[in-house]
């Protein structure tokens, strides 16, 4: 391949580099062997003790517990430079769910979001799976797709045998534009080829699967794809038109499977309730949609707090559970020889710690430090983990007592709270009005000004 094929390539290669964050190196305190994430009755104890303790578990400095009171910890400044047309933030409440233990280590886990069960429940069968190494999780390597469109070619076999001849030379030409990715163990590895029939003709689609790394990787992604664009179509004799990463990451992989013993979530019809539920979503798209709905609630969250593109995360996700021809659950379950809960889930992840809002949001960055991870593969186990657990915390309820029961008995909560409940209150006024069985603004009224008055 004469010089001339790579015109544009060299010219976007520095810009690509100094952007992409793999030159700089976050330190981030590791929790000790000692560290537990068990914490017994954590929901109860005062926000403030709650970030003490967090603070301490996880070596927080004064500062950093300065941005996690800060309501978000972003200012209009820092905001106005991450995109466009800005006139404020929106802050959403940021938890820690408590008791994971994954591949034998436990972990803290931020999550930001509105809805209260997620978090509850999360952590409450994050419980229930930690015997022995807690939730077992494997990765695959970190590939992601970048996705050429070729159109117009007069011939499609000697387009693809141009393409694979000049393979080697490709995918050299992608690396030279990232020196650093590839210093790191990435890079552009392979390129695959799809002819497509399509409503418009036939359209070649050439695959660049390239290792990002410890980044989410679009930056790096659609810049060698759009380098590699002019070259593929001189190759083919066609016209390249789309350039850009595709969010079904089904390279990017991470698997995670827990065993819950039957005494603990309930005997030996529990095990089979959940199982014949699972069945259910596995079976039907309708069930299917709020059952893996449930699912990325525990996911988004994390993505949430760790600044991640939750969006591409969800669409990577649905488009996963639809591999088979139909769209299915994402999770499994079934049962071991010992009658014990078994569940397992296998999701793309397309996640980074270095590069874009992760690295430039104080409280992403606080996140990461409380959960104690320097790669990204660790972080996305711990967002399937979650994923999981809050996949298990949905049947459970399901099966048991009811969806309505346990949200309501959250939504108790939030009624007092806004009734004026505050301090010792809150508690009793849950209480009440749960007692009461009218789960009402006008009722959460009348609870928290009886309280008020005695």
């Amino acid at each position: 391949m004469g010089a001339h094929r790579y015109k544009g390539i060299n010219s976007t290669r520095n810009n690509y580099i100094s952007s992409c964050g793999f030159n700089e190196v976050i330190e981030v305190d590791r929790l000790t062997s000692e560290f537990s994430s068990r914490i017994s009755g954590f929901y109860r104890k005062p926000v403030d003790e709650r970030i003490s303790i967090i603070a301490e578990l996880a070596g927080l400095t004064p500062e950093e517990v300065k941005t996690l009171k800060s309501r978000g910890g972003l200012t209009m400044d820092a905001a106005d430079r991450m995109t466009e047309n800005v006139v404020g933030t929106i802050a959403y409440p940021f938890s820690v769910a408590v008791n994971f233990r994954v591949k034998g280590k436990d972990y803290l886990i931020p999550m930001a979001g509105e809805e209260p069960s997620v978090v509850a429940a999360a952590s409450n069968m994050a419980r229930l799976m930690r015997e022995g190494e807690g939730i077992k999780a494997t990765a695959t390597d970190p590939v992601m797709i970048g996705q050429i469109q070729i159109l117009e070619i007069p011939d499609m076999d000697l387009a693809i045998k141009a393409i694979e001849d000049a393979k080697d030379d490709l995918l050299k030409a992608a690396n030279e534009l990232d020196p650093v990715l590839v210093k790191f163990g990435g890079g552009a590895k392979d390129i695959e080829l799809r002819p497509l029939d399509t409503e418009i003709g036939k359209m070649l689609i050439v695959h660049l699967l390239v290792d990002c790394r410890d980044a989410m990787g679009a930056n790096a992604v659609n810049t060698m794809a759009e380098a590699l664009a002019p070259t593929l179509a001189e190759l083919t004799g066609g016209r390249s038109l789309l350039r850009i990463i595709s969010n079904l990451a089904d390279r990017r992989l991470i698997t995670v499977e827990c065993i819950v013993k039957k005494e603990d979530i309930g005997g030996e019809k529990a095990v089979d309730n959940i199982v014949a539920a699972w069945a259910f979503a596995d079976a039907d798209p309708y069930r299917a949609a709020t059952h893996n709905k449930g699912i990325m609630n525990g996911i988004a969250a994390v993505a949430l707090a760790f600044a991640q593109d939750h969006r591409a995360i969800e669409a990577g996700a649905h488009a996963y559970a639809v591999k088979d021809g139909r769209y299915r659950s994402m999770s499994t379950w079934g049962k071991n020889e010992n009658g014990d809960l078994v569940g397992t889930m296998t999701l793309p992840m397309a996640i980074g710690l270095v590069g874009g809002a992760t690295r430039s949001h104080p409280m992403a960055q606080v996140a990461r430090k409380i959960l104690g991870v320097q790669q990204a593969v660790d972080l996305g186990k711990c967002m399937c983990a979650v994923g999981l657990a809050q996949n298990l915390g949905a049947l459970r309820a399901l099966t048991q007592e009811g969806i309505q029961r346990g949200h309501m008995r959250l939504h108790a909560r939030n009624l007092v709270v806004m009734a004026g409940a505050s301090g010792d209150q809150i508690d009793k006024a849950v209480k009440l009005l749960v007692e009461s069985g009218e789960i009402r603004f006008p009722k959460a009224q009348e609870i928290v000004a009886k309280l008020k008055a005695e």
